[in-house]
């Protein structure tokens, strides 16, 4: 690797860096690989299926993703309130990402 290519480059250029500061942060990728994994999901199932995140910080992980484009949210108009959580074509784009990096953990797992 030339390193006068790496000094004169800027890591926040890069595709990586974009990709990284959309699924960047302790439980996004948990979210993203529940929803590859059960495609639909409401709100207190993930957060079971995931266990250790508190309400606030998988409300708060879920708005960044819906606002990046990677996650939909539906809400149905009925009584109790239903709400529920898919991939957008843009998060299914992820999904090859996802599989290499469970593939990689199985073969790699100690």
């Amino acid at each position: 690797m030339n390193r006068d290519c790496i000094a004169n480059g800027r890591l926040e250029d890069t595709g990586f860096h974009y990709t990284m500061s959309l699924i960047q942060g302790k439980y996004k990728m948990f979210i993203l690989y529940t929803l590859m994994e059960y495609q639909v999901v409401r709100f207190n199932e993930m957060q079971r299926y995931i266990g250790g995140i508190t309400f606030k910080t998988l409300s708060t992980a879920l708005k960044q993703l819906e606002a990046d484009g990677l996650v939909d949210r539906r809400e149905y108009p009925q009584i109790p309130p239903k709400v529920e959580y898919r991939l957008t074509e843009r998060g299914r784009s992820l999904i090859p990402i996802l599989d290499q990096m469970c593939e990689w953990g199985d073969k790699n797992r100690l």
